[in-house]
């Protein structure tokens, strides 16, 4: 199974994004959604930006991954 989990950039340097996901942030691949900026939510795999989404449904899929009782999600 593949997950996609969704996170807010925080900083955009070139390709590079970090990218805030509940409040550990990473350094994500952002080549695949070039328009992509600060402030901006995208749907992260592999270490690579995906697509992009609006924050409710970022904040909907967050819900329900403590939903199901993923580790390490949300505070």
């Amino acid at each position: 199974m593949c997950l996609a989990v969704p996170g807010q950039i925080v900083e955009r340097r070139g390709d590079l994004g970090r990218v805030d996901f509940q409040g550990n942030k990473l350094d994500i691949s952002l080549t695949l959604t070039p328009e992509a900026g600060p402030g901006d939510w995208v749907l992260v795999h592999a270490g690579f930006a995906i697509g992009e989404l609006e924050e409710s449904e970022a904040r909907e899929t967050w819900s329900y991954l403590r939903q199901a009782g993923i580790e390490g999600v949300g505070n």
